[in-house]
């Protein structure tokens, strides 16, 4: 080796001291470069797969949101509708009630004028029937005892005579209900006679009664839809039809 002018022993020194700057280098300076690197890249992957994992986060979050805003908003047009349905029916109930209500105190309100018109009805009874009697006395020129007077005012008011009423003798009527009508109100002993002729005559079910003080005196009586007029009006104006 000295021939070719290498010193073995300078390049033994040599060679050691590139092993020692290797081993240097690669133990103190491109380990620790390395390893900084490596967590360095580490470092940067986790921070991507943060970044990845808190953007996939805040997708989910807003997906979420929306879901829990539409429910929201869906619960809240529920609610709203319901609340509305719920107000509209009470308000049909109060409107309702309020219309029953009326209706009830209108029809307690003309049972009370009926009643009381039949009242004032039966109290005229006896002055009209005073005022027939004494035109009738004047007429035939002689006094009625008390028992011919009571007689000839049930004639003219109720229509019956020796206990039948006379408008239904020739009368052909049939029906479930009959209504009996009057011009001032009957007693209860003629709305019984009344009834009782009603029914046996005409197989009727039910009667009620009427007053109507147009008719001026005698009964119309109406089995389903037939109608017998044997009132005073009506034979006045039987007489008016035949006059002309």
């Amino acid at each position: 080796m000295e021939a070719l002018g290498i010193n073995g022993s300078f390049l033994l020194v040599q060679i050691v001291n590139l092993i020692i700057v290797y081993v240097v280098v690669s133990k103190w300076i491109v380990g620790p470069i390395i390893s900084m690197l490596e967590k360095r890249r580490e470092t940067i992957a986790q921070g991507i797969e943060d970044a990845r994992v808190a953007s996939d986060a805040r997708a989910n979050a807003e997906k979420e949101a929306e879901k829990i805003v539409a429910e929201a908003q869906a619960k809240a047009s529920q609610v709203v509708r319901e609340a509305t349905e719920r107000a509209t029916a009470a308000a049909a109930d109060v409107k309702a009630a309020a219309a029953a209500e009326a209706s009830k105190a209108r029809e307690k309100a003309l049972a009370g004028v009926e009643e009381e018109r039949s009242r004032i009805l039966g109290d005229l009874r006896g002055q009209v029937a005073a005022l027939s009697i004494a035109a009738t006395q004047k007429l035939v020129g002689e006094a009625l005892d008390e028992k011919r007077q009571h007689t000839l005012i049930a004639e003219f008011f109720t229509g019956v005579k020796a206990g039948k009423i006379v408008v239904l003798e020739d009368a052909k009527l049939s029906g479930e209900d009959a209504e009996i009508t009057s011009a001032l109100p009957l007693t209860s002993s003629e709305q019984e006679s009344a009834k009782k002729e009603v029914l046996g005559k005409t197989g009727a079910q039910a009667v009620t009664f009427k007053v109507d003080p147009s008719i001026l005196g005698g009964l119309v009586i109406k089995v389903g839809d037939k109608v017998v007029d044997g009132s005073v009006s009506g034979k006045l104006d039987g007489l008016r039809s035949n006059l002309r």
